[in-house]
């Protein structure tokens, strides 16, 4: 019976290299049974019993081992299906890790450019500030300068005494050329309302200015060489209040009358209409045979002589204050002395050119816009040095 044993030899399991308990527990059986040789004879059916034990106990074994085997592939599917969305998750994070250092080796390039751009524009915005900075302070400084000029505008605004006689004397100009004309008939359709308006502010225009002539001749002008005249023009009682000559709006009127003259050759059309009025006066004795000129023979009417009276007071006026505040230094004094002298002699014919010829250079030589300019600066002088003009009492 032993050799039969030998011949069920241990079945092979079907788990590749993995040893059950049960085939121990046989050798353990088999070195018993060998060991036991002596023991008496074993019945055939108690091996047969033994052999179905080994049989049940492989068979059990086999499903243990096929039931491990499917567990080990299940738990491998397992793991494999765990593993696999980490694999995925970890290959995107890579991905998406390689795609942020490209991202941000671009930034930096981008970066390196953009500060450069943003250094350049800081430079043009630096430039534009210091550029800016500059103007305000030009702007701060003008309005400085136009700080200081609006304090002094109303001093400005207010004529000097000097430049309210010269007012005076325009109107008296004004107010005798329209009366004139109103004698005369030259434009009378606006003349006796232009005289009405002038003589309001000059009623004794004539007797004014040969009043300021002869202070001119006399070199008395002073900053009061016009009280005279103000109390003259004063006695009439239809008079403005002379307070309102020493604004710049009353220099701004007598112009304004002055150039309407001119435009309407008023003076003109006066020297033609007075050179009508002239007596023949007749020669006599050695006068006619010694060949006299024909124009002596002609005598100036009275009006003709009141009017070279009162240009050569007005000539004279106007070149003494050219030679107080050095204008036309060169001819000035000599100018002065020619119309004083003028002054001393009987009128005759020849006046009458030299008068208009006088009026003429003054005006080419613009001294009263010389002398304007002038009282001006004295205004600005004043004021800068006191804060008023020192030559202005209205």
């Amino acid at each position: 019976m032993i050799p039969s044993i030998k011949q069920q030899s241990r079945p092979a399991t079907s788990t590749g290299g993995l040893e059950s308990p049960v085939p121990n527990r046989r050798e353990q059986r088999r070195s018993v049974d060998l060991g036991s040789s002596m023991r008496p004879r074993r019945t055939t059916s108690s091996l047969q019993d033994e052999i179905n034990t080994l049989q049940v106990e492989n068979e059990f074994a086999e499903e243990r081992s096929e039931e491990g085997s499917v567990k080990s592939l299940h738990m491998a599917a397992v793991i494999a299906d765990a593993i696999e969305p980490e694999a995925n998750l970890i290959s995107r994070k890579d991905a998406a890790l390689e795609q942020r250092k490209a991202a941000l080796r671009i930034a930096s390039r981008r970066s390196n450019s953009a500060s450069c751009d943003e250094i350049a524009t800081l430079r043009s915005e630096a430039k534009a500030a210091n550029s800016l900075g500059t103007s305000v302070s030009q702007r701060l400084k003008s309005a400085g300068l136009d700080l200081r000029s609006f304090q002094g505008a109303p001093n400005r605004l207010v004529l000097s005494q000097e430049e309210m006689e010269e007012v005076v004397l325009k109107r008296c100009w004004l107010a005798r050329y329209w009366k004139l004309c109103v004698r005369l008939g030259i434009h009378s359709d606006i003349a006796e309302e232009k005289q009405e308006y002038w003589s309001s502010f000059a009623p004794l225009a004539l007797e004014v200015v040969l009043s300021i002539g002869q202070k001119a001749r006399d070199g008395t002008l002073s900053d009061n060489a016009d009280m005279e005249t103000k109390s003259k023009m004063s006695d009439a009682s239809h008079l403005n209040d002379m307070a309102e000559d020493g604004n710049i709006e009353s220099m701004l009127l007598v112009e304004r009358g002055l150039r309407e003259l001119a435009s309407l050759k008023v003076e003109d059309a006066i020297m033609l209409a007075l050179s009508e009025h002239r007596r023949i006066r007749p020669l006599s004795g050695p006068a006619s045979s010694e060949g006299q000129n024909p124009s002596e023979s002609l005598e100036l009417s009275e009006e003709e002589q009141e009017d070279v009276r009162f240009k050569q007071a007005w000539l004279t006026y106007f070149w003494r204050r050219a030679k107080n505040h050095d204008i036309e230094e060169d001819i000035a004094d000599e100018r002065l002395q020619f119309w004083i002298e003028q002054g001393n002699h009987p009128i005759a014919t020849i006046d009458v050119i030299e008068v208009e010829r006088g009026l003429n250079e003054l005006r080419k030589l613009g001294i009263e816009s010389q002398l304007w300019e002038a009282t001006r600066r004295g205004l600005d002088d004043d004021f800068s040095n006191h804060g008023s003009p020192t030559g202005s009492e209205i």
